[in-house]
């Protein structure tokens, strides 16, 4: 019986025939009408349906909390094997400068899968996002430099991102140790327009960065020990934290 079809009519009617009606001279009290228990069913004592529900509506809660648990687990799992299996794609690769056509699909298609797990959905918000970090893949040819002799190209490139100040810099180590840093301006809670300020060739001599020096990159993964971009010439990056704490030049 639903609540709002509930009438006290019905339940003084039902009290006045039984009042007119005869009854049997018993030694027990009379019995309490059904009518007073409309959301119990009539094939049980209304007290041990009551005693029952509190152990139905702890079993169910514990069934929920049990389910979403599961999710959970299995979702921090999934992460974790999609990390593993996207470490073990680019090893090979030379931070991509040996990948092919085919090797770059798979690693995308490994990305995106991660991307799509991504536990930090607004990280510019994040502290995450802060420190230096080592790149370990991307398809962009201009930073693996493969125009180059190998024994030219930058044995390392490191990027760091400072969110609190909006600042990035990027580095390359051995032969050239060449820098650059730039000024971070948000469009969303995962994507920036960074615009280079001053080149550092050497990582000593400073020259001022053309007005076109400009880019956007977007940050599509991220936790504690990893992080995914993608930039607006449609280049992949993937990167591993190095050091939380370093700061970028202001």
């Amino acid at each position: 019986m639903a609540l709002s079809s509930y009438s006290p009519l019905s339940l003084t009617t039902a009290h006045s025939s039984l009042s007119s009606a005869p009854r049997p001279h018993h030694s027990h009290p009379p019995l309490t009408p059904l009518t007073h228990f409309p959301f119990f069913s009539t094939d049980k004592h209304p007290t041990a349906v009551t005693l029952q529900t509190p152990l139905i509506s702890y079993q169910n809660w514990r069934v929920s909390v049990s389910f979403f648990s599961s999710l959970l687990t299995k979702k921090g799992k999934d992460t974790t094997a999609l990390k593993e299996e996207l470490l073990e794609a680019i090893a090979p690769l030379d931070r991509g400068a040996e990948a092919t056509a085919e090797d770059q699909q798979r690693v995308d298609q490994i990305a995106r899968k991660l991307e799509a797990a991504n536990p930090i959905k607004e990280p510019l918000k994040s502290d995450l996002l802060n420190g230096k970090w080592e790149l370990i893949y991307t398809t962009s040819r201009s930073i693996l430099q493969t125009e180059r002799p190998k024994f030219l190209r930058s044995v390392t490139n490191y990027q760091a991102i400072n969110v609190d100040t909006l600042r990035a810099q990027n580095m390359e180590s051995w032969p050239f140790f060449n820098q650059v840093t730039a000024d971070l301006t948000p469009l969303n809670a995962r994507k920036v327009a960074v615009k280079f300020d001053y080149f550092k060739i050497a990582g000593l001599i400073p020259i001022k960065a053309p007005g076109r020096a400009r880019g956007e990159l977007e940050i599509t993964y991220l936790d504690e020990e990893l992080r995914v971009s993608r930039g607006d010439k449609g280049n992949l990056f993937i990167l591993k934290m190095i050091d939380p704490s370093y700061r970028v030049p202001v």
